[in-house]
């Protein structure tokens, strides 16, 4: 007989397994970034992905909203974009001869909510978003709005193009749950693509799961039980990346000015939750930390000056810390 842990893990993994499905109908390759945008829907945080223009970023999260069936919300960020033009703001409204101030919901009530080239926008504007993606609220005028549930923040930037750009200061990185890097396409990634882009092949995606359906494999992601030595584990990858503890690898203490926050070792627990219910396991395994390290870790190293010099990559450091940090 199948229990009901069995039976809920199944359904979690057959329902991620239908978005995924869904979302590669549209999106040639990139198989890491789908995943690991799914892991962070599922686990209830926010993504940031950075890639040249063109690889279909914005596509991609598009996508997800057409397979899931949720409000969406696309907020295009410019230099000249307010605070309240994402938030929404007090507007005086006349009824029956009286006036009032009513609340004007702005785009980020939604349930997903694309913020595309958010280092477009000043550091004034970017900021508005701080207080809707850690705490699920708005605050115009003194008065808390609550943010719809699912609430998902899918941001995008170019990191080639420097002029007119402001970088997302480290309190704003460091609310994204995984940054993933959109890479280019292989070349057989690359007929695909120019087959469905230059002949009438407009593939369509079905709805199949509900705002409901988010919350509750959500709450199934926080029941999934971890074993004390895989989390002394992660926090072992946590410390090693952190230059100020005794524990730090040689490569942090070389390279890097600050390391991860807590959100660091959180977000790399709850990524890898959901990774093993992907896999069908109601346990957290060591290559399950592993996997989501570099998504978890990476824009939350602020690297020293030495390390821009030689052109050392966060990832390049989190490969050698996970290469250097022993299971038990």
């Amino acid at each position: 007989m199948i229990s009901s842990v069995e039976s809920a893990v199944e359904q979690f993994q057959q329902k991620a397994q239908a978005i995924a499905r869904e979302v590669s109908k549209v999106i040639v390759g990139q198989q890491e970034v789908v995943q690991g945008t799914i892991i962070a829907l599922l686990a209830g945080g926010h993504t940031l992905l950075e890639g040249v223009p063109g690889l279909g970023k914005t596509m991609l999260i598009r996508t997800l909203s057409e397979v899931l069936d949720l409000r969406y919300s696309r907020i295009q960020f410019t230099p000249d974009l307010m605070p309240a033009d994402i938030t929404g703001t007090n507007i005086i409204d006349e009824q029956h001869g009286e006036r009032a101030f009513r609340f004007e919901p702005g785009p980020i009530f939604a349930n997903l909510v694309l913020a595309d080239e958010i280092n477009r926008a000043t550091p004034k504007t970017q900021s508005a978003l701080l207080e809707a993606m850690q705490e699920r609220t708005v605050t115009v005028a003194n008065t808390v709005h609550r943010l719809p549930s699912p609430f998902f923040v899918m941001a995008t930037q170019n990191p080639i193009e420097m002029q007119g750009t402001y970088p997302l200061p480290e309190a704003q990185l460091d609310r994204f749950m995984f940054k993933l890097n959109v890479t280019m396409p292989s070349v057989s990634e690359m007929m695909e693509i120019l087959n469905r882009n230059t002949q009438h092949i407009r593939p369509r995606v079905q709805k199949v799961a509900s705002g409901e359906d988010i919350l509750t494999m959500q709450a199934l992601v926080l029941e999934v039980p971890i074993a004390t030595h895989v989390q002394e584990y992660a926090l072992r990858i946590w410390e090693a990346a952190n230059p100020e503890n005794a524990a730090a690898a040689p490569a942090t203490k070389r390279y890097v000015r600050y390391g991860p926050s807590p959100r660091g070792a959180i977000y790399m627990v709850m990524g890898a939750k959901v990774r093993a219910l992907l896999h069908g396991r109601y346990n957290v395994a060591f290559e399950d930390i592993r996997a989501v390290a570099l998504p978890a870790l990476r824009h939350r190293l602020i690297l020293n000056f030495e390390a821009e010099a030689e052109g050392i990559q966060p990832d390049a450091i989190i490969e050698q810390i996970l290469e250097s940090v022993p299971e038990d």
